[in-house]
């Protein structure tokens, strides 16, 4: 049974907000493409592989890393945000590697069918922690509509977010090893609670950037998206399928539809 719904802490889509043009151009040092492509050691491809994936929606694109990595894997990809600030670096990265013909869309993910209405995916991926930037289960709800409505029979969706049950019951920590693993970057909360975390970016040269995350526990997330129509869910510790429930630093859902 549901039970995590803690109402509206932001209004939608204010995290766009603080995705300042100034915290974007450094985004990719927080990322460092090259050791987070080999800590993913092809986790993602593989698994669209196995589920017989061509079409991809990255849904949460930011600046492009899996839109283009999965591109260059041979997938048939395109990439959407709300932020277009993020939209405008990820094209920039498109261009870097040579991906120019990427379809990039500004798009919000509980309008994803207006944004498009005319297309269906063999899989949609929300990435980054995205997803925790809804606050509002209404919100979540529609968002996992909207996906499912898009894809094709068969077809999956993949969500990735903070192993917010350790955060919370556990204290924050990270080993450094799977996702955020740029060197001139330290990441660290300045609020955890139930009702949101706040984290804080702070960059070698002194400057700070903060992003509001809601705290969403893994069987909710579970539990939504079997709510949403999903068949069958499977889920994933820093890209392993067998992991202790407080262990990793990320969860990867991986729902059917």
């Amino acid at each position: 049974m549901r039970m995590q719904n803690h109402g509206t802490t932001l209004p939608n889509g204010s995290f766009i907000e603080e995705y300042t043009t100034d915290f974007v151009d450094r985004w990719d040092e927080l990322i460092d493409w090259e050791r987070r492509n080999e800590a993913e050691n092809g986790f993602f491809h593989r698994i669209l592989k196995e589920s017989g994936v061509q079409r991809v929606l990255d849904i949460a694109c930011g600046t492009g890393f899996h839109t283009v990595t999965l591109k260059m894997a041979g997938f048939d990809v395109t990439g959407a945000d709300g932020s277009a600030n993020m939209l405008t670096k990820a094209r920039e990265n498109a261009k870097r590697y040579n991906q120019t013909d990427i379809r990039l869309i500004e798009a919000e993910w509980t309008a994803l069918s207006q944004a498009f209405p005319n297309d269906k995916f063999d899989a949609i991926v929300c990435l980054g922690n995205a997803f925790t930037h809804l606050f509002d289960e209404s919100d979540r709800q529609k968002a996992l509509q909207e996906m499912h409505s898009l894809l094709n029979d068969d077809g999956i969706v993949i969500i990735d977010q903070r192993n917010y049950d350790s955060i919370l019951d556990q204290g924050f920590t990270s080993k450094h090893q799977t996702y955020y693993l740029g060197e001139t970057v330290n990441v660290c909360p300045e609020k955890i609670n139930e009702e949101a975390v706040i984290l804080r970016y702070e960059y070698a040269d002194g400057s700070v950037h903060h992003l509001t995350f809601s705290p969403i526990r893994q069987d909710y997330l579970t539990e939504l998206l079997k709510d949403a129509g999903f068949d069958s869910v499977d889920r994933y510790g820093d890209f392993e399928d067998e992991y202790d429930f407080y262990d990793p630093d990320f969860i990867i859902q991986v729902a059917k539809k």
